[in-house]
């Protein structure tokens, strides 16, 4: 190899070596943020006290068999489907239940529609998430199941993240709702603890009471667990007892939910 020749070359490999570095820095695209995990309302009383990504639609879906002094009901789909409009609004949409009765005198048939809105308030000073919820339901269901009015409520649900896969929350509810074609006041509070036990699975113990203007308090411990197949899929299970007299014997329900991301944000 002559002098020049091999002088001539040096420029030529380094203009190679140039431009497969660029080819290589621009074909690496920077580090995408993962989508959160999913979270969900169900399957315990209590709402969850954040909103669904903005730009997602999350499908959440269930069965609850229950056995009530003597007479057994059997509901699906308990559909609660939710769409992210911001970082912190959420629309939400309650499908009609369908109910289905066993023994008794329970009627079978559609339950009413709602609809509302989740805005996020939190993070709160002392860490801890909370938001309002505001909706009302629609008399769209069947004539022995529908409360033939427009039923509005508003629910207020908060949590806090504790140490070593620890949580707590709860909601205050208010209900006005219509029985006998006349309103009757329900009061709800809730409150949960709730541990991680591995990263896709939690368990729960919950309290929840309804307390009416009219009629007994309706009390019950409810107790349960969610296992996240994937970061936006979710199946749960969970049962419970009445703790007053005017509250179910005692049920069982399973659930499945699905999280939909970026259907029309970037």
């Amino acid at each position: 190899m002559s002098l020049f020749t091999a002088r001539g070359r040096r420029p030529a490999i380094l203009l190679l070596l140039l431009t497969g570095l660029s080819t290589i820095c621009n074909s690496q695209s920077p580090p995408t943020v993962p989508d959160p995990e999913i979270v969900t309302d169900r399957p315990d009383v209590t709402e969850s006290s954040i909103v669904v990504p903005n730009g997602s639609a999350q499908i959440e879906n269930g069965a609850t068999w229950t056995v009530d002094h003597g007479a057994q009901t059997f509901d699906l789909s308990e559909s609660l489907i939710r769409f992210g409009v911001s970082t912190k609004t959420e629309i939400r949409l309650v499908l009609p239940e369908y109910f289905r009765g066993i023994t008794g005198p329970d009627p079978t048939g559609f339950g009413d529609l709602a609809m509302g809105m989740k805005q996020q308030i939190g993070p709160v000073p002392g860490s801890f998430d909370l938001s309002v919820i505001v909706a009302v339901s629609l008399p769209t269901g069947a004539n022995r199941i529908s409360s033939h009015r427009f039923d509005p409520f508003i629910k207020f649900p908060w949590s806090k993240e504790l140490k070593s896969g620890w949580s707590i929350g709860g909601m205050q509810s208010v209900f006005w709702n219509t029985d006998a074609h006349r309103r009757n006041g329900d009061w709800e509070p809730t409150f949960y603890v709730e541990k991680e036990i591995t990263k896709p699975l939690d368990v729960f113990a919950e309290y929840a009471g309804d307390f009416y203007h009219r009629g007994g308090p309706k009390e019950i411990a409810h107790f349960g667990t969610a296992y996240r197949i994937t970061s936006t899929q979710q199946v749960d299970f969970h049962f419970g007892f009445g703790i007053s007299n005017a509250a179910p014997q005692r049920f069982f329900g399973i659930g499945y939910s699905l999280r939909i991301d970026k259907l029309w944000s970037k």
